[in-house]
This record gives C-alpha cells, sequence and structure tokens, in this order.
C-alpha cells in the first residue's frame, strides 16, 4: 500500500513523513485473523459515505455481535440496525465509497476498513476492501455497553437545520468523542476517532466548530484527505442516551502557532464550517455507561 498526495504533504509538513513510510506495511487490503476476530464480536461502528452533492457524512451502526461478518478476507457485510431516513442508503445509491471504523470502547481497540459498498436485496451491506489496519488506542475513553440490542421502546425522530440550536451547542461543548468521516475523489472514504477532555471541541458560533489535532499514528490519512477535499462529516453520540448528532460542512486545517497556544497539546486545528445538522433522538436502543477518560487526553487548564 502507498499514501497519496495529501497524505505525502501533511506527513512532510509535519516532520514525520520517514515514520509514516515505515507504518505503511501496516495498512493491507486483506482481512487478516485478527481484524476477523475482533470484527466477530464488535457492536459498534461508524461510517463514512459521501452525498450526490459530494457532501460526507459520519452515520452510527449498531447491532448484535456479528453484524460486521466477514465473508471473504477482502469483502465484510454489515447486517445494521441503520434507521429509516439516514442518510447512509441514499448515499451508497449514488456513490458506493464507504469507510468503516469499528471500534471497542471497552478495551480501546479500532480497526477501519476502507472499500466499496454494494446494497443487497435484503438490506444488508457487502464491502469489499481495499484497505484494513488496525489503529492505536490514544484518546479512547472507557465505555461500557449496558444493554444487548432491543427492540427501542421510542422512534427515532430526525429534525434537520443548517444551524446548530442551544442544546445541540451545549452537547458538543460537553463531549469527549466524536466521529469524522473524509473521502478522496480517487482513493475513497474514511472513517476515524478523535477523543479528549470535555471541552476540547469549541463551539465558536452556530455555524463553526473548532478542534485540536493531537499526536497521533502520523499516517494522516484523515488530515490527507482533507488536505485535498475539504468536505468532512461529523458524528458525536450521546451514549447515555442513544441520541446521535451529525453535522456535514467543511474542513479548513490550521497550522498557526499562536491558535495552537489556546489547545493544550495540539499539534494542528481544524476550522469546520456547518452546511447541514441531522439530530436523531433513539438513534439506536443500546446504552454505553462512562468508565474512564484516556490517560494520554490532554488537559485543558
Amino acid at each position: 500500500m502507498s499514501f497519496h498526495s495529501g497524505e505525502i504533504a501533511i506527513q512532510t509538513q509535519a516532520g514525520v513523513r520517514e515514520e509514516a513510510e515505515r507504518l505503511c506495511s501496516f495498512i493491507s487490503d486483506v482481512i487478516k485473523p485478527p481484524a476477523e476476530e475482533f470484527l466477530r464480536t464488535q457492536q459498534l461502528a461508524v461510517a463514512s459515505t459521501v452525498d450526490a452533492n459530494g457532501r460526507v457524512w459520519a452515520s452510527l451502526l449498531t447491532g448484535t455481535s456479528g453484524f460486521l461478518q466477514v465473508l471473504t478476507e477482502r469483502m465484510i457485510q454489515i447486517n445494521a440496525n441503520i434507521i429509516y431516513g439516514d442518510v447512509l442508503y441514499q448515499n451508497l445509491q449514488s456513490d458506493g465509497q464507504m469507510g468503516v471504523l469499528a471500534i471497542a470502547l471497552a478495551n480501546r481497540r479500532r480497526l477501519r476498513l476502507n472499500g466499496k459498498a454494494e446494497i443487497q436485496p435484503e438490506g444488508q451491506i457487502n464491502l469489499q476492501i481495499q484497505q484494513v489496519f488496525f489503529n492505536c488506542p490514544k484518546y479512547i475513553q472507557v465505555r461500557y455497553l449496558e444493554t444487548e440490542i432491543t427492540e427501542s421502546l421510542k422512534q427515532p425522530e430526525i429534525t434537520s437545520s443548517d444551524y446548530l440550536t442551544h442544546h445541540q451547542q451545549n452537547w458538543i461543548a460537553q463531549a469527549d468523542t466524536f466521529f469524522i468521516a473524509s473521502s478522496h475523489p480517487e482513493i475513497g472514504a474514511d472513517a476515524s476517532h478523535r477523543g479528549g477532555y470535555p471541552g476540547f471541541v469549541q463551539v465558536l458560533h452556530s455555524k463553526k466548530l473548532v478542534f485540536p489535532d493531537y499526536s497521533g499514528n502520523n499516517m494522516f490519512q484523515t488530515f490527507g484527505n482533507l488536505a485535498i477535499n475539504p468536505n468532512a462529516g461529523i458524528l458525536f453520540i450521546n451514549f447515555e442516551q442513544g441520541h446521535t448528532l451529525q453535522l456535514t460542512g467543511k474542513a479548513t486545517l490550521i497550522w498557526d502557532e499562536k491558535r495552537l497556544n489556546a489547545f493544550a497539546g495540539a499539534q494542528r486545528l481544524v476550522e469546520f464550517d456547518i452546511e447541514e445538522v441531522l439530530e436523531t433522538k433513539n438513534s439506536t436502543p443500546m446504552r454505553w455507561r462512562f468508565g474512564e477518560y484516556s490517560p494520554v487526553n490532554p488537559r485543558q487548564d
């Protein structure tokens, strides 16, 4: 596997080009036994897809253990509890690129799978794998699944707007976790995780966020995509109540040292201009109990 021009540009600017090239060997185009074993027990994932207008979205995927089923070493089938009205299916009908991040919050493990998706007649999604690799456990807050998936007592309710309400701004300001979706026009879509102490994402106003980028694996898949294509999607999950907040918009990468000083541990910043907001109440019947913060989260003193 090799990096695309956007990833190489960011790696070079960050001064980690040689290290990134060594890490490239961890990216595979087949699902090896450790990845298959990991997928067998997962119940939470996030998908990155692209709509007909080129906007990128991050969507929540949940299901019983095994809902991410390995069919062959180059294909998985996703049989998730996707709510009616989510942008995921509609996006895949116009653009088959899809990134999936399977994440185990209880033990801080995560696996990325990127490729081409096809919707099956009964609603399952087959993902033909182009990239698969594990990520490090940094910045993942421990959470424990409290309930197995069951019939939701309440029907999902979706509201849409082009700005954040006060309630949504408070939600984001208190968040310790979010997921970011990005896309390269030739390489495809990708989903990734971001975490920190509450307050690490700042709401500048109802249509703009800013958040830090901490030291990571130095491959820069997300930032590399954003360097080529600024369209991005962000997903916040209310883990205690099963609600989701999906944002789509454009990301701007910031390297200015003066601005970085306002965020402890920041290597870079991202400004995110919001184009559309989807809030879904009762997005999943699953609930998670908070365990502990990641020990490597930079303190926002």
